[in-house]
């Protein structure tokens, strides 16, 4: 039965420019589209954050820029949290899949990864 899950990712970009914040944007989206096999015809909606420190573009610029032409997408500022990795882009796909949400994989890279963790106790 088909469903509306949620995959998740993070990264951060080297500096504050528009290549920058693409570049980083466009890996992060790569990385979670190989890893979960998603179509994009299969997006609902796609949800971006940018720390304060990143402002030089829009992240979902880089998933119009990919051909997600006709996905719902929205971009907001992250709150700015204390000894939150600076320059960092989040992402929230929402895909329609017959997968369980144990089946998703969620990736946090480059300077991104203790975001999965933060704030859960073990």
């Amino acid at each position: 039965m088909t469903k509306v899950r949620g995959i998740r990712g993070a990264t951060t970009a080297n500096t504050n420019t528009r290549d920058d914040v693409l570049g980083a944007t466009k890996a992060l989206l790569e990385a979670l589209i190989e890893a979960n096999d998603i179509d994009p015809n299969d997006v609902a909606a796609a949800f971006f954050t940018a720390t304060p420190d990143l402002n030089a573009e829009f992240p979902a610029a880089a998933a119009r820029l990919m051909g997600w032409t006709y996905v719902a997408l929205m971009g907001a500022s992250e709150i700015n949290v204390p000894d939150a990795p600076p320059l960092c882009v989040r992402v929230l796909i929402l895909i329609n899949t017959d997968k369980p949400a144990k089946e998703l994989t969620n990736i946090y890279q480059q300077g991104a990864e203790h975001l999965r963790s933060r704030g859960v106790e073990d």
